[in-house]
């Protein structure tokens, strides 16, 4: 199993670039980036939080677990 972020789609839902989302939540587009697309081992809970007040969603609406494909 692995985690997968879904930030992406909440965006394209919100109709948000990822330049306006970093500025919203304090982070830089670099850093939002590599989350996005699942390069980090780990998000503190204030960015999560930042993320989700943002986009206005739940963790889980950007969080998701998939079973590794076989």
């Amino acid at each position: 199993m692995r985690i997968v972020v879904r930030i992406d789609e909440m965006m394209a839902r919100r109709k948000m670039s990822l330049n306006q989302l970093a500025a919203e939540v304090g982070v830089s587009t670099t850093n939002l980036s590599l989350l996005k697309n699942g390069h980090v081992r780990g998000v503190r809970f204030n960015t999560l939080l930042g993320i989700c007040r943002a986009l206005d969603c739940r963790p889980g609406d950007i969080l998701d677990i998939e079973e590794d494909q076989e």
